[in-house]
């Protein structure tokens, strides 16, 4: 079975925001809430870059690690979800992810700010498939209907990618050969190149 996950590559991602914007529409995040968001490094520097991020569903989930009452799984895609009628709001998840996904709807002590959102690769929840429930506590479950995470369909470079491991591995791999290359033979290497600086 395929392993899901998501790749961002920094030397496309052009901050435009448009990942958080269709995550957000999509779904119906409240305000204060970002399942993505874009991380801006040596921002006005020389080698100034940006990442979109959100949970990156690990293999070996650190939230899933700490939750006191087992509220995280992950799916046979790989895909880490959690169940909202066992989360007890604790904030564990929050502390221990090194991606800061899990996040509370609202602001206020821990016992009052609900039960944690995180990003969920738009395959919903527990819930029925495209039920009323999953839709109110997940958003929508696009996996379900054959298609791919809104935020990575959104990216106009491409630089937000997700899908099977697999093939985002290759694809990645194709964009390091190509960026080697002379920018008169886009795609050759340079030893090939007819052009030499």
């Amino acid at each position: 079975m395929a392993r899901m996950k998501f790749y961002c590559d920094a030397e496309r991602c052009i901050e435009c925001n448009a990942c958080v914007t269709a995550c957000k529409n999509e779904h119906e995040i409240p305000w204060g809430v970002n399942r993505r968001r874009v991380v801006t490094i040596k921002d006005g520097e020389a080698g100034e870059r940006s990442l979109s991020v959100a949970c990156m569903h690990c293999s070996d989930a650190p939230c899933a690690t700490v939750c006191p009452v087992d509220c995280f799984y992950t799916t046979g895609d790989g895909i880490v979800l959690h169940d909202k009628d066992i989360c007890i709001g604790c904030g564990y998840c929050f502390y221990a992810c090194p991606f800061g996904a899990p996040q509370f709807p609202e602001e206020a002590a821990f016992a009052s700010r609900g039960k944690m959102d995180k990003c969920t690769f738009c395959a919903g929840g527990p819930e029925e498939d495209h039920s009323s429930d999953e839709t109110r506590k997940y958003g929508r479950n696009r996996l379900s209907e054959g298609k791919l995470p809104l935020c990575a369909e959104m990216c106009s470079t491409k630089a937000l990618l997700s899908g099977d491991a697999d093939v985002i591995s290759d694809i990645y791999r194709k964009r390091v050969i190509n960026r080697g290359a002379s920018a008169f033979n886009w795609g050759v290497s340079f030893d090939n190149a007819k052009i030499k600086g």
